[in-house]
């Protein structure tokens, strides 16, 4: 059995799971709380965002990291006040040495650029702490598809569960009538 199978096994003994986990990518927070926008693709990506926070966000274990929280606190003044308050109640998942590891073979892999540093250190900080979907609107470097297939095969030689990558469109759950 690899090592991340064992580790979810002992974690369904150890902890009583009630709801899915979803760790919440900066860009989440950003059309969350963004002015409304008149370019008809981010206007949906905000529509989008909305719904699924109003609607579905209960359903899941929410968390974020640090460096969401760094991340949504730059820029305009006001923009990230909102950023930081719609967050503010959100549990921070903890960047260990083992995140820091797995996020610099992301990198050295050459699976994400150096550049995008910060996006394999979200995406190693979800997959350490076992976090069961991945929300983001980060189409470039992590809801790819052409790079989810390396991102998770990463993860797996290094006996690690890379969580569902989606967009909040992908995570609206199943609908009763249709």
């Amino acid at each position: 059995m690899p090592h991340f199978a064992r580790r979810l096994v002992k974690k369904k003994f150890l902890m009583k799971k009630d709801k899915s986990t979803v760790y919440l990518e900066t860009s989440i927070v950003s059309y969350l709380t963004a002015r409304p926008s008149r370019d008809l693709l981010a206007a949906a990506w905000q529509k989008a965002t909305v719904d699924w926070w109003d609607t579905q966000r209960t359903r899941f274990g929410s968390y974020i990291s640090d460096i969401v929280i760094e991340e949504a606190g730059k820029g305009d003044p006001k923009a990230s006040a909102k950023r930081l308050d719609a967050l503010s109640n959100i549990p921070i998942l903890s960047i260990t040495d083992e995140v820091v590891t797995l996020s610099e073979k992301i990198i050295e892999e050459g699976v994400l650029p150096i550049k995008a540093i910060d996006d394999s250190l979200h995406i190693a900080i979800a997959s350490i702490h076992e976090i069961d979907y991945f929300l983001t609107w980060n189409c470039r470097h992590i809801a790819n598809a052409e790079i989810k297939p390396f991102i998770q095969n990463v993860c797996l030689r290094n006996n690690y569960k890379c969580p569902e990558i989606c967009t909040p469109i992908e995570l609206m759950g199943v609908y009763q009538n249709g």
